[in-house]
């Protein structure tokens, strides 16, 4: 979590390892703490292709990834809600996606969000 706008929202490729972007951009101011969005663990924080990447395993089959920031955590770390990661860097955007059971999905659902379903009055 960080504090920022949107600045894309999520748009899945049409096969899995097509190219393009799967999760949210979220601006960030650079330096502002960046947070995980759940309680989990941490799997993996590292480089890949240049870019500092955290990905975080939750209950239920869930995962999420933050991408584009210096990660202050390291694998096997148990994080709580809000547990800081590390800080926004210097291109001030974070980059946050999530997975549920392997399939991406769109990581602004996890904020709450309801489903809404409309139920006939008849029974």
């Amino acid at each position: 979590r960080v504090g920022g706008s949107f600045l894309r929202r999520s748009a899945r490729p049409d096969t899995p390892y097509a190219h393009g972007p799967r999760g949210v951009d979220l601006a960030a101011v650079p330096g502002d703490p960046v947070r995980a969005a759940l309680a989990g663990t941490v799997r993996f924080a590292g480089r890949v292709a240049g870019v500092t990447w955290v990905t975080v395993g939750h209950a239920g089959g869930l995962t999420t990834t933050y991408g584009g920031f210096a990660a202050t955590v390291r694998a096997g770390d148990r994080l709580d809600l809000g547990t800081p990661l590390g800080r926004a860097g210097r291109r001030g955007r974070l980059d946050w996606g999530a997975r549920r059971d392997g399939a991406y999905i769109d990581p602004l659902g996890l904020l709450g969000a309801r489903t809404v379903r409309l139920v006939s009055l008849d029974g």
